[in-house]
């Protein structure tokens, strides 16, 4: 399972979504960044793959960051997102 994270200007928690493929996720991360750099204010509506139901709308202009991680259950949660200067 991929969780891709949206941090949106102006509010305190990202946004997040799962993706059962990797190829899924890095798709979702592709079309966002395309939004980014046109800089025109669309509305976009994702869905969760694990949670049935589960949908997100919200304008494209206001995406500060997007990240892409691997929510591993072989240990028990999700492997720490961004990079680590530890071993």
């Amino acid at each position: 399972m991929y969780v891709v994270e949206i941090t949106l200007k102006l509010s305190p928690l990202p946004l997040s979504v799962q993706r059962k493929e990797l190829a899924g996720a890095e798709s979702l991360y592709k079309d966002l960044c395309r939004k980014l750099e046109s800089g025109q204010p669309k509305l976009m509506e994702i869905t969760c793959d694990q949670v049935q139901g589960k949908k997100v709308a919200f304008l494209a202009t206001d995406v500060l960051a997007v990240q892409i991680y691997e929510k591993s259950a072989a240990s028990g949660g999700v492997r720490r997102p961004g990079f680590s200067f530890g071993s």
